[in-house]
């Protein structure tokens, strides 16, 4: 799944995938500014918002994308319906708007 991320915006910035699903995001930075990418549900991005982490390892459904790179995880989805966010933490983004969501539907 290509994601491009353009004036501080997730496009697309919503989602559809089936439960169990294995999804490759595939993440654009076409900005002048670095951003990040983090997946995960509401209690995940309390933690990378008020977290310290100024770069992310790649891990599945976490990773930096550095200005103007492009960068991937893959992330398997959990077996039940529901929905989960994908952020970028960095100072003010998420506040900007800076968020897409998952829909996880069978």
């Amino acid at each position: 799944m290509h994601i491009t991320i353009h004036f501080s915006r997730f496009h697309p910035d919503q989602v559809v995938v089936s439960p169990g699903e294995t999804v490759t995001f595939v993440v654009e930075n076409t900005d002048p500014i670095d951003h990040e990418f983090i997946l995960g549900d509401g209690y995940v991005q309390r933690i990378h918002e008020n977290g310290t982490e100024p770069t992310h390892p790649p891990r599945p459904g976490e990773m930096s994308v550095p200005a103007g790179t492009t960068r991937s995880t893959t992330y398997t989805f959990p077996n039940t319906d529901g929905h989960l966010i994908f952020a970028c933490h960095l100072p003010g983004h998420y506040a900007y708007g800076m968020h897409g969501l998952v829909t996880i539907a069978g």
